[in-house]
């Protein structure tokens, strides 16, 4: 990006009167959704730049805003709920357009609501999804696993199940006296046959955890990167690595680890034997693994990393391997800008952006960490950052309110429902379908703010 000429966003959204604590791309593009530090969620219409729904979710700041498929949203709040909203185009036309910043409004009606969780908030993290099954892709499924931090112990995470409400398990990452503070950043996705958990810790502290068959969840990797809080955390899309920010200016790359296929995921210890540390067969050790079984099981032994991609030597300095836990990281950066939050990795994996309390939102080479450009638009700090998934257009969800295959645009929101022509020739769109195809294929960023303005930019 040229340095002679300062990008500018390509659109200014403006409308909420507290600051945007988060942001998120949802409908192939079509909807942006950000919630505040009053409780308000707005639904922008991307195609036009205007908001289509706009209600207070939470009594709280909003935590955590995404969607789930075409016709759900979820949003967490401070006030200790975590709820998942019935929004279809439909109900959309049944929503108030009036945005936050009209304190003059009279009250906005809710969506329908389909689920509330009672949940901890005191972290101030937000929650993580991913479909209960690795062979069904999270937006079309009908059922959800959704990690939080526990209510009782701060360090330690709940993982509830959709739509039933029941709560799965909870994962003690690590023994009891291990100090790591409140986790503080999450995510839960699949790789392969396996589940995966990542969690980011009050003291810096970054763990990779696997669930065995039996319920129980083996450590694969952990690192303290970070000498304060981690704010925020994302995995590549080959899943072979993730990334954390904090509130110091670090920024690390982490291997996900996989397991050693040779150890069998049984306990090797008989149900006599309660050692908080133990040996494996080649002499290993191995933590003791705490779950809500009725009979708590053992980590397995020799777990090691085999990450076939990320072949950058670690940093000089750093430890090396610990018995039967990974702990190298790929590297660690001091960018010599603290407070950045909101990472994410956009869908391609080429960059990823953070939301500084500088007012500055920064973009970032996945691969050698370097910083490509800085991103001034805002005078106050921002919190939040998201990109748009590449390819949107092109991908058939294959949603129920999906009115036709991947590559057809659907009926504009609030218009008429029916499906736009396949057989419209190139160079002949209409001014709607248009709109559509570039709210799709755009390269957004999207940064929320202190100043309650979200800027919109397309880059790279």
């Amino acid at each position: 990006m040229s340095q002679q000429a300062a990008a500018q966003p390509k659109s200014i959204l403006r409308g909420h009167r507290t600051q945007v604590h988060a942001t998120t791309f949802i409908r192939r593009n079509q909807r942006l959704a950000s919630g505040d530090a009053d409780g308000f969620v707005v639904l922008w219409d991307l195609t036009i730049m205007r908001p289509r729904a706009v209600w207070r979710a939470h009594t709280g700041a909003i935590l955590g805003v995404s969607g789930w498929g075409d016709d759900k949203v979820i949003t967490e709040g401070r006030d200790n709920r975590l709820i998942v909203w019935k929004i279809t185009l439909a109900d959309e036309e049944k929503l108030s357009t009036d945005l936050p910043l009209d304190e003059s409004a009279p009250e906005r009606p809710q969506p329908w609501i389909l689920h509330i969780l009672e949940i901890n908030t005191l972290n101030f993290c937000s929650f993580a999804q991913c479909s209960p099954r690795p062979d069904r892709d999270m937006y079309i499924s009908d059922e959800l696993l959704v990690s939080v931090p526990n209510t009782l112990r701060t360090e330690a995470v709940d993982i509830f199940h959709l739509p039933s409400q029941n709560r799965q398990s909870t994962v003690h990452l690590g023994s009891k006296t291990e100090k790591k503070g409140m986790v503080m950043a999450l995510s839960l996705f699949w790789r392969g046959e396996s589940l995966l958990l990542l969690a980011g810790y009050e003291n810096g502290l970054a763990v990779v955890a696997q669930r065995r068959h039996g319920g129980a969840w083996d450590i694969l990797y952990k690192f303290q990167a970070h000498s304060q809080p981690i704010l925020s955390l994302d995995f590549g899309p080959d899943k072979e690595y993730f990334l954390t920010s904090g509130a110091d200016a670090v920024i690390a790359k982490h291997p996900i680890p996989h397991a050693n296929p040779t150890t069998p995921l049984v306990p090797v210890f008989k149900a006599a034997e309660t050692p908080e540390i133990a040996r494996n067969s080649k002499g290993s050790e191995v933590l003791r693994q705490e779950t809500t079984d009725a009979n708590p099981s053992l980590l397995s032994a020799g777990l090691a990393a085999t990450s076939t991609q990320n072949t950058e030597a670690p940093p000089r300095g750093l430890p090396k391997k610990a018995a039967g836990v990974e702990s190298s990281p790929i590297k660690v950066v001091d960018t010599k800008h603290s407070g950045q939050q909101g990472l994410q990795i956009r869908s391609d994996g080429r960059i990823f952006a953070t939301a500084g309390w500088d007012s500055k939102i920064r973009v970032y080479s996945a691969k050698t960490m370097a910083e490509l450009a800085v991103l001034k638009w805002h005078d106050v700090g921002c919190y939040a950052a998201a990109f748009a998934v590449l390819g949107a257009g092109q991908k058939d969800l294959d949603s129920k309110d999906s009115p036709g295959k991947g590559d057809d645009p659907p009926a504009e929101v609030g218009g008429s429902e029916t499906t736009i022509a396949t057989v419209t020739p190139p160079g002949e769109l209409s001014v709607k379908e248009r709109r559509i195809k570039t709210a799709k294929e755009a390269h957004w960023l999207a940064a929320g703010s202190k100043d309650g303005k979200i800027s919109l930019w397309d880059i790279y």
